[in-house]
């Protein structure tokens, strides 16, 4: 209640000199209903007593007090009362998690059933779940830092590499935290939202504690770290790959357990800590602690802007409006209705007229048939063409959509520009757009995403236009079929044409067979390249 009340103010406050008008409408009202005082100029004041009649006093509401309330809640609302802010239109209003797990030998211990890692597995799905489509980034770490996933919201896609993660992929043993802190810190120099780093552990080493003390001094307001620690104090054996135990140079099991106290003096660091739990407390807690930070954030960010919350006012002004329909009270329905239809400005023949053009602009009608799924409607309703262009763009047409956004030099517009080319399978033209939104706008991830993506199926389409037959794979249905008259009669061969988007569909499907694979080869080469250099 204190925080809203320091939080209230009016966005127009010069509305509210009209609250003067309140006191100066009741008083001459009281006066003008005053007969002692228009008449004790003429009648003697003792005489004018008995010729009075008193009425019992007993308060009624009045045409004055209704004309002095509305007056009172219409200035409030008019000065725009705010205590609350907003994100603008566009702005993506979940948090970003990067997801940073520890994958070194000792995440294969079993004092969590079936291994520490697996169990891991299990939380990062359902951390996915509760996040509902907030982007999120994976690393994996142990001697060598390496990036899984970007941002992304495809949660089939994160499940897929997620799966396919294993101790075994790393191509160095131990464990070094501060690496990885520093790799994140450069992969999320980019980014504009405020996001959040989850540490999936089983131990903190000491000498990272001075690179953690060091980023939470200098991006903590940026950026926040959050760790989970994995496992038990009393710990376990670490299994191996052939179903043994990993032992020590004597022959012996080497048990692998998580030190709470470490965990414990990460709040001297102003570092949040949790331990994974058996059930979705912990979830609960890392999404909670990244919502507030982009909320905290984006508080204090000059981008946001205030809600007004004026609007609120027109509920009671309406109800106290009512009472001015009471019979007796000042109400001219000739002059209400000559009033309407002075207002009402002139119809042309061929325009065709609508209810809501006398009370919503045309964006205003367009924002309420795109809300009800009606884009078509939309559509022509939008005069703004960065909406136009949504509302064709959600109705699937693509090409309407593309010369809505081409009225606009926005980095916005070439933007979704871009997006629509895509969907028309113009992918040149579409790396084109997304290069021109990034150099009135840089940085700006997801159009750099959507470029490397784009310029990646290029080659892929040009290729499979001159190898039709040796690039497509068997299941794929032709087109159509022709007759070779040249060779043997009646053999039937095919020639097959298959859309670019099919095609990159395709591909990304063959590359998402063996992610294992493909994560330790590109590890080995990237550990390779470190220690070059």
């Amino acid at each position: 209640m204190s925080e809203w009340l320091t939080a209230l103010h009016f966005l127009r406050p010069q509305w509210l000199w009209l609250l003067l008008a309140v006191p100066v409408i009741y008083l001459t009202a009281h006066v003008r209903n005053d007969v002692r005082s228009h008449w004790k100029r003429y009648i003697d004041p003792q005489l004018l007593d008995h010729l009075l009649i008193r009425h019992k006093t007993h308060w009624r509401f009045r045409p004055v007090h209704m004309v002095c309330l509305l007056i009172l809640l219409g200035s409030i609302a008019l000065a725009g009362p705010a205590w609350r802010r907003e994100q603008p239109p566009f702005t993506e209003d979940k948090a970003p998690l990067v997801i940073v797990l520890d994958l070194s030998k000792t995440m294969d211990a079993i004092d969590l059933n079936p291994t520490r890692l697996e169990r891991v597995k299990l939380k990062l799905r359902d951390l996915l779940k509760v996040r509902n489509g907030g982007r999120t980034a994976l690393f994996v770490y142990a001697r060598t830092t390496h990036m899984v996933l970007p941002f992304t919201t495809d949660f089939s896609l994160f499940d897929l590499y997620l799966s396919s993660l294993s101790t075994s992929l790393m191509p160095s043993d131990g464990k070094d935290t501060t690496k990885a802190l520093h790799a994140i810190s450069d992969f999320l120099s980019g980014e504009t939202a405020p996001s959040t780093i989850l540490f999936v552990t089983d131990g903190i080493e000491t000498q990272a504690l001075s690179a953690l003390r060091q980023f939470t001094t200098q991006d903590a307001d940026q950026n926040e770290i959050l760790v989970m620690g994995v496992g038990t104090s009393t710990g376990g054996p670490v299994r191996t790959a052939g179903n043994g135990f990993l032992e020590d140079c004597d022959g012996r099991r080497i048990y692998a357990k998580l030190d709470l106290n470490a965990l414990r003096s990460l709040a001297h660091l102003d570092i949040a800590a949790t331990t994974l739990t058996l059930n979705d407390d912990d979830i609960h807690w890392i999404q909670r602690h990244v919502q507030h930070h982009l909320q905290t954030k984006r508080q204090r960010d000059s981008k946001t802007r205030w809600i007004d919350e004026g609007y609120w006012l027109t509920i009671p002004i309406a109800v106290i409006a009512v009472f001015g329909f009471r019979k007796g009270w000042t109400v001219r329905w000739t002059t209400t209705a000559l009033s309407f239809l002075l207002a009402v400005p002139p119809i042309a023949n061929d325009t065709h007229f609508s209810w809501l053009d006398l009370w919503l602009t045309r964006d205003q009608q367009g924002r309420y048939y795109f809300e009800k799924g009606e884009y078509a409607q939309a559509a022509q309703k939008f005069d703004d063409p960065l909406w136009k262009g949504f509302a064709f763009a959600r109705g699937a047409e693509y090409q309407e959509a593309l010369n809505a956004f081409a009225l606009s030099d926005s980095p916005e517009a070439w933007y979704n520009q871009g997006n629509a080319l895509v969907h028309l399978g113009k992918y040149p033209e579409a790396a084109q757009a997304y290069q021109q939104a990034l150099a009135q706008r840089h940085p700006w991830p997801e159009a750099q995403d959507n470029l490397a993506l784009v310029q990646s199926l290029i080659p892929k389409a040009k290729k499979q236009d001159k190898n039709n037959e040796d690039e497509i794979p068997p299941d794929v249905p032709p087109d159509q079929y022709k007759f070779d008259d040249n060779r043997k009669k009646g053999k039937r061969t095919q020639q097959i044409k298959v859309d670019p988007e099919k095609m990159a569909d395709i591909w990304m499907r063959n590359i998402q067979t063996t992610p294992a694979d493909f994560l330790r080869r590109r590890f080995e080469m990237q550990a390779a390249q470190e220690n070059h250099q």
